[in-house]
């Protein structure tokens, strides 16, 4: 017997089984209106961690307990929108404003 053009093999397996592999294109996982949000969320974190920023460093020179905790708390409200730069920022100059009114500044 000869074997003839195109004819087809059995092939002895315990599995039945016809696999393939395919190439794709990559689908993005963020869409257009995700990322949209996204933008306006750290636009309004930048906005709020300036705010805080400019309210830390105001403490160190007037009232620096209201206005330490009011960039102290900014901060964190501006690092949770994105802005996570200006919110670490504030924060530290905020505690840091507090402590020195409390602890320096009566010495003077």
């Amino acid at each position: 017997m000869s074997p003839e053009i195109g004819a087809t093999v059995p092939i002895k397996s315990a599995y039945q089984e016809e696999t393939a592999a395919e190439i794709a294109a990559p689908v993005p996982v963020v869409r257009g209106r995700e990322r949209d949000d996204e933008r306006e969320t750290t636009a309004g974190g930048t906005g709020m961690g300036t705010l805080a920023l400019a309210l830390s460093i105001l403490s160190l020179f007037v009232m620096p307990i209201l206005f330490g905790a009011a960039g102290i708390v900014l901060g964190f409200i501006a690092r949770s929108r994105g802005a996570t730069g200006l919110g670490a920022w504030a924060i530290g100059i905020g505690a840091m404003s507090i402590i020195v009114g409390i602890f320096i500044l009566p010495f003077f």
